[in-house]
């Protein structure tokens, strides 16, 4: 029978922490022990793992049976008064839903019934065939409202309450994936878990029914056993999550071997014939993306020419081959979830946000490193797309679109992909005359061509449907067909204006409109960066749709309204406090550590690219609001939580550099990088604070560094002992300061700091006076009437000045 991954197909595999604790090994074997209680052998007695891969016939069966939810809402539940799109999905569900909070805690301990947690996200598939099949189901609503409290929660929401039950998940049976589905005690602590249960025992696995009425029995007769073993994992994940350090520092030789490793470890799991580090199904994971871009450039510079070369390589070829791939909406921009193949071909369609601006960043860096308009363009691709789809009227950046959709209007059921995927007789109809050329540059076949590798589509569910997919480089297609690249280029430009026409007609996927602080923080930092590195693409330079070939200037515009939305919605002056994200107005979650880290690291990018100091004094003040709320100061490192909410169960120092990166893995970098413009006992202070985070996870940088291949960054980028400093001196507005302040973000240098400065700005003068007065008085003394001039410091010594941007260029080059 063959085998496709179900809901793992969503695991963010940002939460396949390997822990991080010198004594997390004992501790996750004592709990697992713990956890093979009679009680919990009884529970699993035939249902080993709870969570599962469904063989394919049985996910086609539960593909078929999606649909909508009834219009006419018979049933209506507290849900329906909340602001996420995944609560309001199921508040007409007949299940007598709860959002999380003491309402229904206290209600639980009342009737003295257990917790039914299911957490999700609006744009999971999973999520959405569970609802279909157990939570609009009258028999399995009567089940759950008799026996059990139902909370239903949105992961991106609420990433706090995820993170406790996902982790207790993962430890228990080695994985886990969205829809999560929890059992917890009154008083949250966990009893059992899995992720997604179909409705019925079927392949001699249990069935959603069979688990409800298992859990009911076992509170009924081993109550107190069950209760002691919840909260005996809660007690050890907490030890094991929440590690410390007693020294203050890594040891010295840490930064570099980490780096090598974590390179080398990735150099081995190279697919050298499509790309990428490891098997199907692919993530386009950009940290490690980045990774070898960094080790690349910090070998070059220690005379590893080869290391450097094969490093670049291997990073240019696999931002390539996802480019040409399914992975990439090649009519309407921007990147899908992963590809369930080896070859990038046939992805799972999802689009999320935080994919989205940090692939702009590694293309960006790309196009930085090489010149070539390649990767510009794909760049501009992605925020594009963005702009087109993705933002909303004030400015601010929405979540994630489904990956499911309607094929036309009127039909019953959404479908995976229906948006995207094309038949060769539509290809034919819309695009004309040029059909076969475009035909033979996707890959467009009457039969379908999900048929590069049997695990693009193994049971048709594309059957006579095609996934655009390029398997040769434009220029050797257009010599096939006789033509210069330019007309075309200009043939695929116009054929796929028209392909996104056609489409803009189908039903769209569901769109989250959801505002998520952190997500947007990845956003603002790649359009902020985008904004001067695009300046240096060649005069001249022609872009084809779905690039639209604006003016980089507006991306800083875009990064600019963005922040300001969450300066308004999401930030309060009195408190200096983030809030997590805003639908209709803000969550009630606060904001966690990834939405400060990674909106400082954004804010840090709209300063140094030529942004207002406003955004930097903004960066330091987030920036002391976080190490007041976040970090341990005793044993070093940021926990994800302020450990302000009693309901949420474990306080994590989470490392792992995933989909996202980790939070300790940015801050890190921001304290590098902010050490780099503050002066005296404040800088000495930053570079302390990363080196305790660091020293926090000494041991996970020894012994697993590929799960950590940000901090690897990070840590070299600390152990650096003076970083370059590019000071800009001259007025903001003008022309000359926008060419220099491009010249110095022409070449790619993790290493560096921009610190530019207006002498007549009143507001910048006080600002550095205070901050740093080293830079308000290169500033007086370098302050020029009719010229902007750029200085480049390091080791305390300073390079005369300059005033000539490609002097600049040339400088920064030594």
């Amino acid at each position: 029978m063959a085998w496709r991954f179900a809901p793992f197909l969503h695991i963010n595999p940002k939460f396949s922490t390997i822990f991080a604790s010198a004594n997390s090994s004992s501790m996750l074997n004592k709990l697992l022990i713990s956890s093979s209680s009679s009680s919990f052998r009884y529970l699993c007695k035939s249902t080993k793992p709870f969570f599962r891969v469904l063989p394919m016939a049985e996910q086609q069966q539960q593909s078929s049976s999606l649909s909508t939810s009834s219009h006419t809402h018979k049933h209506i539940n507290r849900l329906a008064s909340e602001h996420s799109p995944y609560l309001l999905q199921h508040a007409h569900n007949p299940v007598d839903w709860y959002p999380w909070g003491e309402e229904a805690f206290a209600e639980a301990r009342k009737r003295d019934v257990p917790i039914f947690l299911s957490i999700g996200y609006s744009t999971c598939h999973w999520c959405h065939v569970m609802e279909v099949e157990s939570f609009e189901d009258e028999e399995v609503a009567k089940l759950l409202n008799d026996w059990f409290v139902s909370i239903k929660v949105d992961r991106e929401e609420r990433p706090d309450v995820d993170k406790v039950y996902m982790t207790y998940v993962q430890a228990l049976y080695g994985g886990g994936g969205w829809p999560l589905s929890a059992f917890l005690s009154p008083d949250l602590k966990p009893l059992m878990g899995g992720t997604y249960f179909p409705p019925e025992d079927k392949f001699g696995r249990p069935g959603f029914k069979t688990i409800l009425r298992k859990v009911k029995e076992a509170w009924n007769s081993k109550r107190d056993t069950l209760i002691q073993s919840g909260a005996f994992a809660i007690e050890q994940l907490s030890e094991a999550l929440a590690a410390t350090s007693t020294s203050n520092k890594l040891s010295d030789e840490v930064p570099q071997t980490a780096l090598r490793k974590c390179a080398d470890h990735l150099a081995e799991s190279y697919d050298s014939k499509y790309g990428g580090f490891g098997s199907a199904p692919k993530f386009p994971r950009p940290v490690e993306m980045q990774l070898m871009l960094y080790d690349s450039k910090r070998s070059g510079e220690t005379g590893n020419s080869g290391e450097a070369k094969n490093a670049l390589k291997m990073v240019l070829f696999t931002l390539e081959c996802m480019a040409r791939g399914g992975i990439h909406d090649h009519v309407g921009g921007g990147f899908h979830r992963y590809s369930v193949d080896e070859c990038w071909h046939v992805p799972h369609f999802e689009k999320m946000l935080y994919d989205q601006g940090q692939l702009v960043n590694v293309y960006l860096d790309a196009f930085c490193i090489t010149k070539d308009v390649y990767y510009s363009s794909l760049s501009r691709d992605i925020l594009d797309y963005l702009r087109r789809d993705m933002i909303g009227p004030s400015g601010e950046i929405f979540s994630a679109e489904d990956a499911d959709s309607y094929e036309s209007e009127g039909a019953s059921r959404k479908k995976e992909g229906a948006f995207y995927v094309w038949t060769s007789t539509e290809v034919d109809n819309i695009v004309g005359e040029h059909a076969t050329l475009i035909k033979n540059h996707y890959y467009i076949k009457p039969s379908g061509n999900c048929d590069l590798s049997r695990k693009s589509d193994p049971h048709n569910e594309f059957k006579d449907k095609n996934v655009l997919i390029e398997r040769s480089t434009t220029s050797a297609l257009a010599s096939k067909h006789a033509l210069p690249v330019e007309e075309y280029l200009d043939i695929l430009g116009n054929a796929r204006l028209k392909l996104f026409d056609a489409r803009s007609k189908r039903p769209r996927p569901h769109l989250d409109d959801k505002v998520i602080v952190s997500w947007n923080g990845l956003v603002i930092s790649s359009l902020a960066r985008a904004s001067k590195i695009l300046k240096g693409e060649p005069e001249g330079t022609r872009f084809y749709f779905p690039v639209t070939g604006t003016n980089p200037k507006e991306y800083m515009d875009v990064a600019e309204k963005a922040t300001y939305f969450i300066r308004k919605h999401l930030y309060n002056e009195q408190t200096r406090r983030l809030q997590h994200s805003f639908r209709n107005g803000p969550s009630k979650a606060p904001g966690f550590l990834d939405d400060y880290a990674f909106l400082i690291a954004g804010l840090l990018d709209l300063y140094e690219f030529g942004g207002s100091v406003f955004w930097l004094g903004w960066a330091l003040e987030l920036q002391e609001k976080q190490d007041e709320l976040f970090l341990d100061k005793t044993g070093g490192g940021y926990f994800n939580t302020t450990g302000e909410d009693p309901s949420v169960l474990l306080r994590v120092k989470e490392d792992h550099d995933g989909a996202e990166p980790s939070g300790n893995s940015v801050s890190v970098i921001n304290l590098v990088r902010l050490a780099s413009m503050v002066a005296g006992e404040k800088s000495k202070l930053y570079r302390e604070t990363g080196e305790h985070v660091l020293a926090v996870f000494e041991k996970r940088l020894k012994e697993a560094a590929v799960a950590v291949p940000l901090m690897c960054c990070a840590a070299d980028m600390l152990a650096i002992p003076s970083r370059k400093q590019v000071v800009i001196v001259g007025v903001k507005s003008s022309e000359e300061f926008e060419s220099m302040v491009t010249a110095a973000h022409a070449a790619y240098d993790p290493n560096k700091t921009v610190i530019h400065i207006d002498p007549k700005d009143a507001e910048d003068v006080a600002f550095w006076e205070e901050t740093n007065r080293n830079i308000a008085l290169m500033a007086k003394n370098n302050a020029a009437a009719d010229k902007v001039v750029a200085l480049v410091c390091q080791n305390f010594t300073c390079s005369p000045p300059v005033s000539d941007p490609k002097a600049l260029e040339s400088l920064l080059s030594q």
